[in-house]
């Protein structure tokens, strides 16, 4: 009781016990959960402070982690091509990178079969327990599966941003739409004033932001987009966008895409049509892929650690399970490298 103020004393936490010991609460969380290496001297301290505190784990926290299936699950959702791309791949490194350390493992689907297969999907993980809890990708305008997460009662976190400030843990850049400005900015001072822009679909909040910064970058240097595209991630479609630019009376001289595949398929349509790029058409790409240095030219691109993302997002799920892990690090801004694929407007 604390007898100044006449209530309860504040109960002593995971972290408390962490201070005292000077040690992190994922070494604490190891010594009381028999899991992980910890040296005699070090678990003598944690388990010393814990004593002098009075703390002892949750009986709560034991018994859920007892009948924990070990397991986070990913489910991807690619109408039509059952792949897992190059972003993604880096994406899921990421995440195994944290979670197999700590002895969980990631269970992945891919669905091919639209939005109501992707919600039976995660109806089934919940109903045989096969998951602790699952991670998002591909944030949509209008997403229902923060709501179908909350009601099936699965910890979910977003790697992205969600739409209109929907209530759900998340790892996206901040703002989303960071590296578009620097692109815009880029190609301006390059003499380009033809400037057009092919980017993801309209339902994907990461498309809608990062067309939204391009227009405001635009609008901000005083220029007008020649063009803004909203299509899918595939490099065909970025080439018959690309081609159809290039057949207009006034056609681009600089375009951004909405990732590298895009802009690699752009590049190639360019080619096709008799341009050079950087001479006649300047190419830019984000997502910053290792692909990127061996096209030719280089792609100039936005680099965007697609690794730490996935370590991050994978740190804030074990946090959402009650594990003791390590304040995540903030997330590096997306940047511009600057390659042999721009060069300035022609005249």
């Amino acid at each position: 009781m604390d007898e100044e103020r006449g209530r309860p004393a504040k109960r002593p936490t995971i972290a408390d016990v962490a201070a005292l010991a000077g040690v992190s609460r994922a070494a604490v969380s190891k010594v009381f959960n028999d899991s992980g290496r910890i040296s005699e001297p070090t678990a003598l301290r944690i388990r010393d402070a814990a004593a002098k505190l009075h703390w002892t784990p949750s009986s709560t926290a034991v018994a859920l982690r007892k009948t924990r299936t070990q397991t986070v699950g990913l489910v991807l959702n690619r109408p039509g091509e059952l792949e897992v791309g190059a972003t993604s791949s880096l994406l899921i490194s990421g995440v195994e990178s944290v979670l197999t350390p700590r002895g969980y493992g990631l269970l992945m689907y891919l669905v091919d079969r639209g939005l109501d297969e992707e919600a039976r999907t995660y109806q089934r993980l919940s109903d045989n327990r096969r998951v602790d809890g699952v991670i998002l990708t591909d944030s949509r305008v209008g997403d229902n599966r923060f709501s179908l997460t909350r009601s099936l009662g699965l910890p979910a976190v977003l790697i992205g941003t969600p739409w209109e400030n929907d209530v759900i843990p998340h790892v996206d850049s901040d703002p989303p739409g960071a590296g578009v400005d620097d692109s815009v900015r880029h190609l301006v001072e390059l003499g380009h004033r033809r400037i057009a822009y092919v980017g993801g679909p309209v339902d994907r909040v990461q498309a809608v932001l990062r067309r939204i910064t391009f227009e405001e970058s635009m609008s901000a240097a005083g220029l007008v987009p020649t063009a803004t595209v909203a299509t899918d991630y595939s490099p065909a479609s970025a080439a018959a966008h690309t081609a159809a630019l290039l057949r207009r009376e006034v056609r681009p001289t600089g375009i951004l895409y909405g990732s590298d595949t895009m802009a690699i398929g752009g590049m190639q349509a360019a080619r096709e049509a008799g341009y050079s790029v950087p001479q006649d058409l300047s190419i830019v790409g984000f997502d910053g892929l290792p692909l990127g240095v061996w096209v030719d030219p280089a792609l100039t691109t936005v680099q965007r650690d697609a690794v730490q993302r996935g370590r991050i997002v994978a740190m804030r799920m074990l946090d959402l399970l009650g594990e003791s892990l390590e304040e995540p690090p903030l997330l590096s801004r997306p940047y511009l490298v600057v390659r042999g694929s721009t060069a300035a407007a022609p005249e």
